[in-house]
């Protein structure tokens, strides 16, 4: 916990003691804006911004703890956990990052690669790799020579000819390379940069269906999967949901051609960057085309769905995240628009020891004037808090008077239409005086703490 209250500290630039007293505020049950409106001592002034960043990384920081410590229990308990793996694991600074580490040790069903280790196929395939300059056919005959009978009681898997030797040690090697974390890392931000977004009708569909006329714009749509707008990329997601388009991630190399299916002979920029990764390069020797179908298998089976898949969902994350924004700024303008029209409104905020708070905003609802009377106990200062309420009212030409329905709400209604025939009277005798009525209505309190405390206030 030490650790996430100073990474809290370090990532919202306020003090380790600020954290602590946030934690322990929120960790009580209390809420962002009832800390930032009622517990600013015991912050020492943290506002609803801050509370909320703090909030949000306190639970995903305490996720991440505890997965990260089911992670290394779990490693630790296949004997696999290394003081290297350890401190990589300890420093891995998001759920992916550390989901990439875990891939290799993820206990999983029993895959092609594992019954190729169980028949006692990887050290030939170290041993292959390893030296490209060997011929893997004879490699594999004399290995299949001397372990027949052994190879003949492997289930799951047929290891009779060479060739399918060759294939287990396939398998080995691209499972191994698909599970390297700092390969699928750089694959996966490489694909980001840029890949590309394509959708299609889907097969079968008949463009011309009042359903699927709806997706029109995404029979053929191609962007740049980072630049994406929300709109779109949901609007993609609804229609594949649906089954009315296809989507898929291109690769660089592929943009410009509509079908976008790689060549089988052809090394894709992906699969280059996977024998970058591995340090190989095809120099036309014996066991060279067997290390290429290797690096082919590794992306074209292993690795482009999963990573589509990884990409697609942060897309859909990112766009969702905007999709609310946008959802919650037209509400709020939804919300905050003037329920009268546009008239100078006063507001009181009835209150008896703290007093009547006071706020005078014009016709665009811009905030002019604030002020605080004392009619009530224990003051009781009714001719001083009428004085201060006309002033106002004459100064800036108040039309509407809105009570709040909390604490002594009928004290200060009676208060507001004593203020309001005080008015009249004066506009009678002073024809220069503001002419215009006054009139007076009491609203609902409700909400108005927690918007006060929140950062659009």
């Amino acid at each position: 916990m030490q650790k996430i209250m100073g990474q809290l500290a370090n990532e919202i630039k306020i003090r380790p003691e600020q954290v602590r007293a946030a934690v322990e505020l929120i960790d009580g049950g209390a809420t962002v804006p009832f800390i930032a409106r009622y517990r600013k001592e015991a912050t020492g002034g943290l506002d609803d911004i801050q509370l909320r960043e703090l909030e949000a990384r306190l639970a995903y920081l305490r996720e991440l703890e505890t997965r990260r410590t089911a992670v290394i229990k779990s490693i630790e308990e296949q004997g696999k956990l290394t003081p290297e793996l350890r401190l990589a694991l300890e420093a891995a600074a998001t759920k992916q990052e550390l989901e990439d580490l875990y891939l290799p040790f993820k206990p999983k069903r029993r895959t092609k690669g594992m019954i190729a280790i169980e028949a006692g196929l990887e050290p030939m395939a170290h041993q292959l790799f390893a030296d490209p300059s060997l011929y893997p056919i004879a490699i594999a005959e004399a290995f299949l020579a001397e372990h027949k009978e052994a190879l003949s009681k492997i289930e799951g898997a047929d290891f009779s000819t060479a060739p399918a030797l060759l294939d287990g040690v396939r398998d080995i090697l691209s499972e191994r390379w698909a599970e390297d974390a700092s390969l699928v890392q750089s694959l996966r931000e490489w694909l980001w940069k840029e890949g590309l977004f394509r959708s299609k009708l889907a097969s079968g569909k008949d463009e011309n269906h009042p359903d699927v006329a709806k997706f029109r714009d995404y029979f053929a749509y191609d962007e740049p999967i980072h630049r994406v707008p929300s709109h779109r990329a949901l609007a993609v997601f609804r229609g594949r949901a649906l089954e009315m388009l296809d989507a898929k991630l291109v690769s660089p190399e592929l943009q410009g051609q509509p079908e976008a299916k790689p060549e089988p002979s052809k090394v894709s920029l992906a699969e280059g960057k996977i024998a970058l990764h591995l340090g190989w390069s095809h120099k036309a020797r014996a066991g060279d085309d067997l290390i290429r179908k290797c690096v082919a298998w590794t992306w074209r089976v292993k690795l482009s769905l999963s990573i589509e898949r990884d990409l697609f969902i942060r897309l859909r994350e990112e766009a969702e995240k905007v999709a609310i924004k946008v959802f919650a700024d037209n509400l709020r303008d939804l919300l905050l628009a003037a329920p009268a029209g546009p008239r100078v409104v006063m507001g009181l905020d009835p209150g008896i020891r703290t007093g009547v708070k006071v706020a005078v905003v014009d016709a665009t609802g811009k905030l002019v004037e604030t002020a605080t009377v004392y009619p009530h106990e224990p003051r009781k200062d009714w001719d001083g808090s009428l004085y201060t309420l006309a002033t106002l009212c004459e100064k800036h030409g108040v039309n509407l008077i809105a009570i709040g329905n909390g604490t002594a709400s009928r004290e200060t209604d009676k208060l507001a239409g004593e203020l309001i025939k005080l008015m009249e009277k004066h506009s009678k005798a002073n024809a220069q005086a503001n002419s215009k009525s006054i009139d007076k209505v009491v609203v609902s309190e409700a909400g108005a703490s927690v918007y006060s405390a929140s950062e659009f206030a």
